[in-house]
């Protein structure tokens, strides 16, 4: 069974080496390639696309944009990200927006030819360089899903009132908020310190959101 690739690169050098290690390691393998986001999009719409060797930088529409674009319309599509970037940043956002695997391109043939069976079967993959960083993604993706489990147990007051604390509003311009009294958000305070199994005190909350802020703000409200 022949496997549908394309690859997508503005840099011509770059994505004809490539194009050319593809041709030779892997049979019956059929092969696009385009240089831009656009260009990716157009070509995802009108073919069966197997794999998708995307980089990140792309003139018109990013690969970012690409791999969502893949995603939001249920693509049979695997994504594989082909970036200079080794960047954690940049690594969590291709594994948040769904992204089969996260290669360097200073890794070896035989370790994109890996990757690629990889995908193909299933499977996730990431470049060796890099364990470090899918090691505190995985850490970081399950404090995200413990801090989202936490906040379902809150009523909506207590959301709502968590979200302003993360926003770092007083007690006092929460309640003006809400409408209700000062010692009204004391207590709901009082209540989410309880839930999260936080000591009860005028700071603990507050460093705890302040904390997880950028989690926090991760989750629908």
């Amino acid at each position: 069974m022949s496997i549908t690739i394309l690859v997508a690169d503005d840099h011509p050098i770059f994505r004809k080496g490539l194009v050319d290690i593809l041709q030779m390691s892997i049979q019956e393998c059929v092969l696009y390639e385009c240089s831009n986001g656009k260009e990716s999009i157009d070509l995802l719409s009108q073919n069966k696309i197997d794999i998708i060797l995307l980089d990140v930088d792309m003139p018109q529409v990013d690969g970012f944009s690409v791999c969502r674009y893949i995603k939001e319309n249920n693509l049979i599509t695997r994504v594989i990200f082909l970036t200079m970037h080794k960047d954690i940043t940049v690594f969590q956002t291709a594994m948040e927006l769904g992204a089969d695997a996260f290669l360097i391109k200073d890794n070896t043939a035989e370790e994109i030819i890996l990757c690629l069976e990889r995908v193909k079967r299933g499977q996730k993959y990431v470049s060796q360089q890099l364990n470090d960083y899918q090691n505190e993604y995985q850490q970081l993706s399950q404090r995200k899903r413990r801090i989202k489990s936490l906040v379902e147990e809150l009523t909506q007051t207590e959301r709502r009132t968590l979200k302003l604390v993360s926003q770092n509003y007083s007690c006092k311009e929460i309640a003006d908020i809400l409408f209700v009294t000062p010692k009204s958000v004391e207590n709901y305070r009082s209540r989410i310190c309880k839930k999260l199994g936080l000591e009860t005190g005028n700071n603990a909350l507050v460093r705890w959101a302040l904390e997880n802020k950028e989690l926090l703000q991760q989750i629908e409200w």
